[in-house]
Formats: C-alpha cells, sequence, structure tokens
C-alpha cells in the first residue's frame, strides 16, 4: 500500500468519527459543534484532494475493477455535501447549493459506474452536458406517497443489511465486504435523492422571500421621520390631544378632510356581516317597553272593573243589592238539594 493510500484510510477513519460525533451532538448552535464540524469537512476535502492525485476511480471502468476497501472513498463527496448542508451562514441560498453541487457529483460518480437503480435513474437523468440534474417531486399526491413507502421499505432493508455485515467488519471476506461498501452507497444515493429535493424546496422558498433593504434605516430614525411625517400631516398620537369630533359630528370638513374615523359600507359587505346571524328574530326591545307600548294602546286593563278580576267591596247599605244576592245564594241552593250530586248519571244503575 503506498503512503498516500494510507494517508487516505487515515484520514477517511478520522473523517467518519468526527461525522459520528456530530451525528449524535444535537447543540447546532454552540460554537464547538460548528468548529468539529469545520474540521469534518477540512478533513473530506483533504480525502478528496488524495482520491483525485491517486486517480482512484475513473469513468473507463467498472465496478468489478475497483478494490472492495476502495469502494467506500466513493462516499467523500456524499459526506462533503450532508457536513455543507449543516453549516450555519448568512447566505443561506449560497450553502444549499454548494451542497447540491456535492450532492450531483457523487451521484454522477455513481451513476459512471452503474450504481444507479432504474427507479432512481427515472428521478435523476443526466442531461446533454454529462451532468445529471436535481430530481423533482412528483406532482400527483398518490404516487408520491407510494414512492416514499417503497424507498422506506428499502431504505430500512439496506440498514438492516448493512447492520448485519458490520457486526464484525475485520472478520469479513473480500465478497461480504463488496457487499456492505454497495450496500453503504446504495443507501447514500437513496438520500441523496431525497435532500436534493429538500434542497429545491429550500431553495424556491428563499427566492420568494423578500430581499432585506441594503440601506436600512434605523428603527429609531423610522420613528422620529413617521412622527415629523404624522405631525406635518395634523396627525397625533396623544391621547390627550384627541378632538372631540371623534365622538360624533360631520365626517367631513368643507375641504374633504376627514374629521373623525369611518367605515364605508356596501351591500356586499351587509350581506357578509348577516351570514352568521342567529336564524329567529331577536327581542328589538326590552319587557318594560313592551308593556309601555301595551298600555299605550289600552292592551292593559288598570283601575277595576269586571275583566279585571277584582271583586269590589260589598255596599252594607244597599239593601236591593244585597237582598239580590240572598235570593241567588238561596235559588242555587234549592237547586243543588233537588239534584244531588251524581243523580243525573243512570246508565250504570242496575
Amino acid at each position: 500500500m503506498s503512503e498516500n493510500q494510507e494517508s487516505l484510510r487515515s484520514l477517511y477513519d478520522s473523517g467518519e468519527r468526527l461525522q459520528k460525533e456530530i451525528e449524535d451532538s444535537y447543540d447546532y448552535n454552540s460554537s464547538g459543534y460548528q468548529e468539529k464540524l469545520q474540521t469534518a469537512i477540512r478533513t473530506y476535502q483533504e480525502c478528496r484532494g488524495l482520491v483525485g492525485q491517486i486517480s482512484l476511480f475513473s469513468t473507463n471502468e467498472s465496478l468489478e475493477d475497483v478494490v472492495s476497501s476502495e469502494i467506500r472513498y466513493m462516499l467523500v463527496d456524499y459526506h462533503l455535501a450532508n457536513l455543507t448542508s449543516k453549516q450555519q451562514s448568512p447566505d443561506r441560498a449560497s450553502v444549499l447549493k454548494l451542497s447540491k453541487s456535492r450532492y450531483m457529483k457523487f451521484l454522477n460518480l455513481c451513476d459512471a459506474y452503474d450504481l444507479l437503480s432504474n427507479s432512481d435513474r427515472s428521478v435523476f437523468q443526466p442531461v446533454d452536458t454529462g451532468a445529471p440534474k436535481a430530481p423533482s417531486p412528483p406532482i400527483d399526491a398518490a404516487t408520491r406517497r407510494n414512492e416514499k413507502i417503497a424507498k422506506f421499505k428499502l431504505e430500512k432493508e439496506l440498514k438492516a443489511k448493512i447492520d448485519a455485515l458490520s457486526q464484525n467488519p475485520h472478520l469479513l471476506d473480500e465478497d461480504e465486504l463488496r457487499k456492505l461498501q454497495i450496500a453503504s452507497i446504495s443507501l447514500a444515493i437513496m438520500k441523496s435523492i431525497q435532500q436534493l429535493e429538500m434542497i429545491e424546496l429550500e431553495l424556491d422558498i428563499l427566492s420568494k422571500a423578500p430581499k432585506p433593504d441594503e440601506n436600512p434605516v434605523p428603527h429609531q430614525a423610522q420613528d422620529d421621520r413617521s412622527r415629523d411625517r404624522g405631525a406635518r400631516d395634523g396627525y397625533i398620537d396623544k391621547l390627550d390631544n384627541i378632538p372631540s369630533t371623534i365622538k360624533g359630528g360631520p365626517l367631513l370638513s368643507q375641504d374633504g378632510k376627514p374629521l373623525r374615523p369611518f367605515t364605508l359600507l356596501d351591500s356586499r359587505e351587509r350581506l357578509k356581516q348577516g351570514v352568521f346571524k342567529s336564524g329567529h328574530n331577536l327581542p328589538t326591545m326590552t319587557i318594560d317597553e313592551y308593556l309601555e307600548e301595551e298600555r299605550r294602546r289600552g292592551g292593559i286593563i288598570e283601575g277595576g272593573g269586571e275583566k279585571s278580576g277584582i271583586k269590589p267591596e260589598p255596599d252594607e247599605d244597599n239593601y236591593e243589592k244585597a237582598d239580590k244576592e240572598t235570593m241567588k245564594v238561596r235559588e242555587w241552593d234549592e237547586f243543588k238539594e233537588a239534584n244531588p250530586r251524581g243523580s243525573g248519571n243512570t246508565i250504570n244503575r242496575g
């Protein structure tokens, strides 16, 4: 093994250790995380330089021509793309474009060695220039869902295969080591296509975001300008100086200047306000107002009378009226004696 190959293996192993530490860390905003991230990126960049220096891969050869222990170095650009996307920068679009170019370089290398499946080629199609274009997500929701389910199952199978083969990597023979390396590349291809779809979506969102002002005005200066402009227009933001015309009076002055807030309503606005009204008629007056209206119309009798239901006090000096009442009571008593209760019901008698 040459000195360059020994250095490449040492650098690649160091990069994998750093990447494992980065993946196990969740403190993305800490300075230590970003420093370790930059160290890992520099390590893989040195690996890529050595790979190009010794011409490890060539588009004129097939995968069978590559030594099993050197297949893993095809993942250098994949690891670089993955780490690059984690960088923090004010220019997020530039970071995404750099990560995208490295993902596409990795997939281009895999395509040259016929490592892309038919389904991968249907999404990731090479263009005339020889460089593959980024995949575009399918429009149909059902197709997209089925593809995600199929990719999830395949990813699960690949991870299980990699875990089974990597239990004792030192005990693997040539054939098993080759299967492990190819399975790792297949998993990286799947993740690369997924990441490219996410990068395209994020770049599209960033392209539609409003651009920051090149010469931003300080917040205090903006407040001062607004206050000066309001003073020139007659606008005052102090509550004590609000004119009395707000509570009532004309809407416009003689020269057409608004004197108080108002809202313009049309038929559409009134119909819209009536959409969520109740389905029954609500009361239009209080109970006291209703009684007052009934009293005005003569619907309420006051001051006694037969219809009021109030019995007048008997006049003890009116003997004639008292005799009539006495005779009426006596006739009623005689009627009850002549017609006892139940005497008229003779149907059920034997």
